[in-house]
């Protein structure tokens, strides 16, 4: 446990910052998931609406600092090559 009052403050700031980053996560999982089931049943369309409503999501979690801009660009560069399969 704690003994300086900097300390426990440290501990309170962490629990709200994971709390706040795993509901960031949530978010932007959820917005690809959403990409991933769109190419799953071959609807071009469906999918790149679900791509650009993603890449926001995606995008502020790189800003927050959530997930890296590299992660983040690869991601978005391997879901758009998969769309672009789909039509031929």
């Amino acid at each position: 446990m704690a003994n300086h009052k900097s300390a426990e403050k440290r501990i309170r700031q962490t629990a709200t910052r994971t709390a706040l980053n795993q509901s960031r996560m949530r978010v932007i999982k959820a917005s690809l998931k959403k990409v991933e089931t769109a190419i799953a049943s071959g609807n071009k369309t469906a999918a790149q609406a679900a791509l650009r409503e993603a890449q926001p999501e995606l995008m502020q979690g790189v800003s927050k600092g959530v997930v890296k801009l590299g992660t983040a660009s690869r991601k978005m560069s391997r879901l758009s090559a998969r769309i672009k399969k789909l039509a031929a």
